[in-house]
């Protein structure tokens, strides 16, 4: 191997191009936070990580529609390592982000370790080796040349593909045979024109209400159509002026105060989105019946129509402060028949509201022209790691380990029957009340501890020893059943919608059943009673005793607010006396 550092610290070089000490798919947020904890914690440069795209971001390189933009505020959507503090809005757009996202993976080399336009086929334990086997293929004309197809041995496998990944298309009868433009939200053809075109949009999730007030104005006639609607509530987005800026970057007192108040607000909102008889549930109800009359005056013919018929929570909620007048423009129809079908040259739909079965008799259905369909029907967020191929121990898929109970994992990190394993952003860890990059980090420091674990028993022995490590299923089956319990009772288990929280079988397999700071105290530490351990190594496990803690990033309000702004005075004092030292010798040479 390449080098004079001791392994695992040494970074793959062409000599090990197909071996590493840990193997992580996907460069966006997860993978981004995982492997700089590699970086940080365990004095690890020895990983690669899989890319199937040209660039880092993951969703936020994915989607790049109109008005595509985050529902959490900017200065929370962060790392709290690495806090940008001059975001040019209180919600920051898809190109910000990335753009936030480049200059992460730049500060910390990560791009060295990234192989951009590589696919993971499968990945498979060997139980012999203890080791994964990871088989990738390459993309783009010049990097297959090289080597279209190869297998990387690690010892840690981590996914970091997240649920917002592989977008989902309708199963719509005809719709391959639509002659004009079609365009899936997480795939948009900035290329193609849209003024003055005859538009119709699929889907009215969050997504759907970013791209109708963009498309809008120029179009010359847009179709919603529409299934469930969702509850929408005020936005209050503003731009952030430069002035907060300076302030929120050169005393970093007051940003650190304003990202705990806007956690505290946040974890506040849990009650609101799981339990439909709180007061903050009630709010919610109240700011959607207010926005409806007051942003659709001339429509009352709507109210009723956009009115939730489900609990707060179910759905994701939907933030927006222009998406009701969107829909009230002139121009704009919403469309509540159901679509039977598309053709050539558009969407067919029920002439009532009865949702009549394919190949029904077309006298019975009606039809609109269109130049575009834009499908903004979201993921497959419920086929975790979808389309790669899992197999674990004994040569059991993963598919067969979920098949009779969902997806389902310990703490949403690790899974039993798969050694060496860890998720990011995996089941029952999404959140529709606070910022995921909270949830993120707590499961990155936890993984972070499991592997360096296992590379410590590696180095100890100059990499002659093995150390296999997977979550008991005991521990596995008590930890998901107590969960169930939970979202059960919530709203998220309201039978009067159906999600992208839920699988077919109705089952919650993406949310997480409590509040933010409850998951991270929960990752806080590694109980390793909760996992088995197998390999020559596992003496190093022993020496750890029957717990190691972690501790956790505290973001939420715990110093008094008089506090807060004495050190406030304080650094304002600094930074206007700094300032007079800087300029006062210059005004005096005046």
């Amino acid at each position: 191997m390449g080098g004079d550092k001791p392994w695992p610290e040494v970074p793959v070089g062409n000599k090990d191009h197909t071996s590493a000490a840990v193997v992580i798919v996907g460069a966006g947020i997860s993978g981004m936070c995982m492997a700089i904890d590699l970086i940080k914690r365990n004095n690890c440069r020895n990983f690669i990580i899989i890319e199937k795209s040209t660039g880092v971001g993951g969703t936020w390189n994915d989607n790049r529609y109109p008005g595509c933009c985050c529902d959490v505020w900017s200065l929370l959507y962060s790392y709290s390592f690495e806090q940008k503090p001059d975001w040019t809005r209180e919600y920051p757009g898809q190109e910000e982000i990335l753009q936030y996202l480049m200059t992460v993976a730049q500060k910390y080399n990560l791009y060295q370790h990234i192989r951009f336009n590589t696919t993971v086929d499968e990945a498979r334990w060997d139980d012999e080796e203890k080791k994964w086997k990871t088989a990738v293929s390459v993309s783009g004309a010049k990097d297959a040349e090289f080597c279209p197809k190869y297998t990387i041995t690690s010892d840690f496998f981590v996914s970091a593909v997240g649920q917002l990944n592989v977008p989902r298309y309708p199963i719509i009868e005809g719709l391959d045979s639509f002659k004009g433009k079609t365009m899936h939200s997480a795939r948009w053809d900035w290329s193609y024109p849209l003024e003055g075109k005859r538009i119709a949009i699929i889907g009215t999730g969050a997504t759907a209400a970013q791209i109708i007030p963009e498309l809008a104005p120029s179009a010359k006639s847009l179709t919603v159509y529409h299934r469930t609607p969702s509850w929408v509530i005020p936005r209050l987005d503003r731009a952030v002026p430069p002035l907060e800026r300076s302030l929120l970057r050169y005393l970093p007192f007051t940003r650190w105060k304003k990202r705990a108040w806007q956690m505290d607000f946040r974890e506040s909102f849990f009650h609101a989105v799981t339990d439909h008889t709180s007061s903050f549930a009630e709010q919610m109800r109240e700011w959607n019946r207010t926005k409806l009359r007051d942003e659709l005056p001339e429509r009352p013919e709507l109210w009723d129509v956009l009115a939730p018929k489900y609990h707060p929570g179910c759905k994701r909620s939907v933030l927006s402060d222009d998406y009701y007048p969107a829909l009230g423009r002139e121009n704009v129809r919403l469309e509540t028949r159901p679509i039977v079908g598309v053709t050539e040259t558009g969407v067919r739909v029920a002439k009532d509201s009865f949702a009549y079965p394919a190949g029904f008799e077309t006298e019975f259905r009606t039809e609109e022209e269109y130049d575009v369909l834009v499908l903004a029907t979201g993921f497959r967020a419920v086929e975790f790691l979808h389309p790669i191929r899992v197999t674990g121990a004994r040569g059991r898929p993963l598919a067969e380990l979920w098949r009779e109970s969902g997806a389902h994992a310990l703490y949403g990190v690790a899974v039993p029957g798969l050694p060496n394993f860890g998720m990011l952003y995996g089941p029952n860890t999404n959140l529709g009340h606070n910022s995921i990059i909270v949830m993120i980090e707590a499961q990155s420091r936890y993984l972070a501890t499991l592997i360096g674990t296992v590379l410590e028993a590696r180095r100890k022995s100059e990499g002659r020893k093995t150390l296999a490590l997977a979550p008991k299923e005991s521990v596995t089956a008590e930890y998901n059943e107590r969960l169930q319990r939970e979202l059960n009772a919530s709203s998220f288990a309201d039978p009067n919608c159906q999600s992208w929280y839920k699988d077919d079988q109705g089952r919650i397999t993406n949310n997480w059943s409590r509040n933010a700071i409850e998951y991270q105290e929960l990752l806080a530490q590694v109980r390793w009673g909760d996992y088995e351990v197998e390999g020559d190594g596992a003496e190093v496990v022993r020496r750890k005793g029957e717990v190691t803690k972690l501790g956790r990033v505290v973001e939420e309000t715990r110093v008094p607010d008089a506090v807060w702004m004495g050190l406030s005075a304080l650094g304002t004092a600094a930074l206007v006396g700094g300032m007079a030292i800087r300029w006062l010798p210059r005004l005096r040479a005046r």
